[in-house]
């Protein structure tokens, strides 16, 4: 996975990413994300599978792979946490997660349609 600098896609790197269904965002060593000039524009809490409670710097970056291009948020991680790609970068490249194949595979976006004033979902809203 390619990680550049949205105001500069020449500054970036490849990244080798852990994909993680339970990760929502995307996490990449903080060293590497400020080389290319990404600096963080918030911090925030996130709970750790073990319940611990833990605060990360949070940024956006720009993900390419292959002809998929798209900006997402980034987690500044620190020593010792693990690079993960997350399934917020993955939805927005068109990505999800086949947990049957264990691989990830190209999806086909879906539209929420408006029709007579009414919402109609592109998936079962009730949840059944």
């Amino acid at each position: 996975m390619r990680v550049s600098n949205p105001a500069d896609r020449r500054r970036g790197f490849e990244q080798r990413l852990i994909v993680d269904s339970g990760a929502l965002y995307t996490i990449v060593p903080a060293p590497l994300l400020r080389e290319i000039g990404i600096e963080p524009d918030r911090v925030q809490r996130f709970e750790l599978a073990d319940g611990r409670v833990v605060k990360r710097e949070v940024g956006g970056a720009l993900y390419e792979l292959g002809e998929l291009r798209a900006p997402a948020p980034v987690i500044f991680g620190k020593r010792g946490d693990a690079p993960l790609l997350g399934v917020v970068t993955l939805e927005v490249l068109g990505l999800t997660i086949d947990p049957i194949r264990r691989k990830v595979r190209w999806m086909r976006p879906m539209l929420l349609s408006l029709r007579g004033g009414g919402m109609r979902c592109a998936t079962d809203c009730t949840g059944k």
